[in-house]
């Protein structure tokens, strides 16, 4: 190779360096004017609820829906991504003790944080599974509200969102969606649904999987996820499906229950210790469900 070909690839190099760390200062520009952004949402009050029936209900969602693997058992939050890289992520106190962040919410407050990832100041919240609480029924989202409310105040802190400069570069650019950008917000509430093994309930059920593989549930690459995650499952019929693995519902239960496929090789990054939680019903009708739904492509 010449000399001036060598100069010239150099250059070149170069270009390409101060493009990249051009683009990058535009990504963290915009990320910061991202998380400063006020999100108008239109917000409808849910009852205020304290009967026994609806704290047990309330209980059930808080263990099997997630909440616990950010906030903990007892609500005082927890760190639940630390990938030793930069990235660092930890759910907040949400009861009334010390360092928590509820102490002044009000009931609509509760609905705009849970249903549209958006703080009482109306500011996008960075992390919060918004989108796979979106349609909960206000009956369910009440029931939640009235258990967390009822968590004995205990010592805990705030939210830790720290995002490796990349991570912010991307989100600035618009390639990772905070909670309130992943939610149509339009949408109205799920119709109440009959609890039972049916095509129906399980539909109401597969909402809460939406975060992770998909609005279509065809699974693909987890958006914001550390390097080392692997995709999410397809979950739909057709080729590449994860349903091959569980040909009926006792299959599926098992591995919720174990964190196992069949195979006995671990299932990585699901929230075993939430989904462990979900009644034979709850998943009997989720199996239901993704079985009838249409093949479609991956991702």
């Amino acid at each position: 190779m010449s000399k001036r070909w060598i100069r010239a690839l150099g250059a070149g190099l170069v270009g390409l360096a101060a493009l990249a760390a051009g683009v990058a200062g535009v990504g963290l520009f915009l990320a910061q004017q991202k998380m400063q952004r006020r999100v108008d949402v239109p917000v409808q009050p849910v009852a205020m609820r304290s009967d026994g029936a609806a704290l047990e209900r309330g209980r059930y969602l808080y263990a099997s829906r997630g909440c616990v693997d950010c906030h903990g058992a007892d609500g005082a939050g927890r760190l639940f991504l630390d990938d030793g890289a930069g990235l660092r992520i930890a759910g907040p106190n949400i009861t009334r003790g010390p360092g928590g962040v509820v102490a002044d919410y009000r009931q609509v407050d509760w609905v705009r944080s849970i249903r549209h990832g958006v703080s009482p100041r109306g500011r996008a919240l960075m992390i919060m599974p918004s989108e796979d609480y979106n349609r909960l029924t206000d009956e369910d989202l009440a029931s939640l509200i009235a258990y967390v409310r009822a968590l004995p105040p205990t010592a805990g802190a705030g939210a830790v969102v720290e995002l490796p400069l990349p991570v912010r570069a991307l989100y600035g650019l618009g390639y990772i969606k905070d909670a309130a950008a992943r939610i149509d917000h339009t949408l109205p509430p799920s119709a109440p649904v009959p609890e039972g093994v049916t095509v129906a309930h399980g539909e109401y059920v597969a909402n809460m999987c939406q975060g992770c593989h998909g609005a279509g549930l065809a699974g693909g690459r987890i958006p914001g996820s550390p390097p080392d995650w692997p995709p999410a499952a397809k979950l739909t019929p057709g080729e590449g499906t994860a349903l091959a693995l569980y040909p009926d519902a006792d299959s599926m239960i098992a591995m919720f229950r174990t964190g196992r496929r069949p195979d006995g090789t671990a299932v990585k990054v699901m929230p075993f210790e939430s989904l462990s939680e979900m009644s034979d019903t709850d998943l009997r009708a989720l199996h239901l469900y993704l079985k009838s739904l249409p093949p479609r492509p991956r991702g």
